[in-house]
C-alpha cells in the first residue's frame, strides 16, 4: 500500500516531573514530526494531499501545542502559574516525555484522518534525539 509523511514543527516547553537531571525544569524545544500515513491513491495518484495533512492534523497541532506549554495534569504547580498568566497550556494524562508525546500525537492523527491508515509518526524532541511510534 503506498504512503506518504508530511513534516510539520512546532515550538513548545515541557517538563518532565520526577526527572532525574535537568530535564525536572520547564524548558522548551523545536518538536519536528514526521507522520506517515497510507492509504489507495486517487484519481490524481496521491494517498492524500500534503496540504490536508497540514491543516487538518498540523493545524490542531498550532491550535493545541505550538508556543504553549505541555504539562502532566498532575503539575498543578506549573498549570496554574501557566493559567494565571495567560499562557496556553495543554494536559496530558502522563508525563510529556517524547514517548508519551508521540503516542498522543498517534492517536490523534488517527482521530483526525480516519479515511488513512497512519502507519508512523516520528517526534524529534531535539534534532538527535526522536521517539517512534509504528502499527
Amino acid at each position: 500500500m503506498p504512503n506518504c509523511t508530511r513534516v510539520i514543527e512546532f515550538d513548545a516547553a515541557h517538563r518532565v516531573m520526577e526527572h532525574e537531571s535537568k530535564c525536572r525544569n520547564l524548558h522548551g524545544h523545536r518538536y519536528k514530526i514526521e507522520l506517515t500515513v497510507a492509504g489507495e491513491l486517487d484519481s490524481l495518484g496521491r494517498v492524500i494531499d500534503f496540504g490536508v495533512m497540514k491543516s487538518v492534523f498540523g493545524g490542531w497541532v498550532d491550535q493545541n501545542l505550538d508556543h504553549g506549554c505541555i504539562l502532566f495534569d498532575a503539575d498543578e504547580d506549573v498549570a496554574k502559574l501557566c493559567e494565571e498568566n495567560g499562557w496556553r497550556f495543554f494536559l496530558m494524562d502522563s508525563n510529556p516525555t517524547a514517548e508519551n508525546m508521540a503516542e498522543l500525537l498517534f492517536k490523534k492523527a488517527e482521530d483526525l484522518l480516519p479515511i488513512l491508515k497512519v502507519i508512523g509518526l516520528r517526534l524529534y524532541e531535539t534534532p538527535n534525539c526522536w521517539s517512534e511510534v509504528t502499527r
